[in-house]
């Protein structure tokens, strides 16, 4: 029996998987809001009141990890591998950061898991990972002529680059309330919210009705933005949707860019199932490609998004099943 988890900034999601020959099969999963916990120790006694069948464990959390220790970005966690040892009573226990587990959940999931947004050219080599929900993350796959090799990257927080005046606008008006700004002020949930902020009060795309601002403030401003949006109730949260999605198709165009992912470019996280019909008009895979004189070399990388929003658990959980097979 293995103990899988994703740990992240909204929602911890833990899961009991067992390992065989036919692959990770999962047996009992349950969803957490993390900002109710002090810490994962609480979760785990929460999930598991018996942990003697328990065999292996691995979480990915949301944030870096450096010597089997962890400081989650958006919760004021600490997690560390040799304390879970400890309070698991098994030695085989790894953390690593949650894109390293959806890249190891790309490579056990199904045909069915995944939206194309570009065939694009199928190629063996490096693959990337950019995923927007709660914060940014990426992650790299390195092909090596024989396997993938995951490696861990913390590019979400590198420095937000726009390509056209409206944009220069944003990084302006974000400049003057935040300082240092990353591509996870702009692509996130609270991102989203930045960018309609922005547009709402340069006031291009009309004022915000009362009703609108009622909704704002008792419910999620991004669910709120991405729904109006697709129901087009109101051009303010379409005009939003629609600068988040062409930035997020810049950026997801530059890690690929960066690391030669001919192999192909995936898209994790909760934001992108959510916002599949917006990614899939175009507006992302225009920015993507919008290369200059790489756009050729762009056009020919497929894109992908993921829709199975347990990959990082089952990511995990075939971590962990390694580590058995290592002993």
């Amino acid at each position: 029996m293995i103990l899988a988890g994703d740990v992240g900034g909204t929602k911890t999601i833990l899961g009991l998987c067992q390992s065989s020959e036919d692959g990770i099969s999962l047996i009992r999963a349950q969803n957490f809001p993390s900002k109710a916990y002090d810490g994962l120790k609480k979760i785990i006694k929460e999930f598991v009141k018996d942990t003697r069948r328990i065999k292996a464990a691995c979480f990915g959390v949301a944030g870096p990890v450096i010597a089997g220790n962890a400081v989650t970005t958006n919760l004021p966690w600490q997690i560390s591998e040799a304390s879970l040892k400890r309070f698991l009573s098994i030695r085989n226990v790894s953390l690593i950061n949650d894109l390293i587990a959806n890249v190891h959940g790309i490579e056990i999931m199904r045909k069915k898991d995944f939206s194309v947004l570009n065939a694009g050219e199928k190629v063996l080599g490096n693959r990337a990972l950019l995923s927007a929900g709660t914060g940014l993350g990426a992650a790299i796959l390195f092909w090596n002529g024989k396997r993938y090799i995951p490696s861990p990257s913390e590019g979400g927080h590198v420095e937000f680059g726009p390509k056209n005046h409206l944009e220069l606008g944003l990084l302006r008006y974000l400049f003057e309330r935040l300082g240092h700004v990353s591509y996870e002020r702009v692509l996130s949930g609270a991102g989203l919210f930045n960018i309609y902020q922005f547009l709402r009060e340069t006031g291009s795309f009309g004022t915000e009705p009362v009703w609108l601002a009622v909704q704002m403030e008792q419910d999620d401003p991004a669910s709120v933005i991405t729904e109006m949006a697709r129901l087009k109730k109101s051009e303010l949260c379409e005009e939003a949707l629609d600068l988040f999605a062409s930035i997020y198709g810049a950026a997801a165009g530059n890690v690929a860019l960066q690391v030669m992912a001919t192999g192909g470019m995936y898209l994790g996280g909760g934001i992108a199932p959510k916002i599949i019909w917006k990614l899939k008009d175009g507006t992302f895979m225009k920015a993507f490609t919008d290369k200059g004189r790489l756009s050729g070399l762009a056009e020919r990388i497929p894109v992908k998004v993921i829709m199975n929003d347990q990959a990082a658990l089952l990511g995990a959980a075939a971590h962990a099943s390694d580590l058995l097979k290592k002993g």
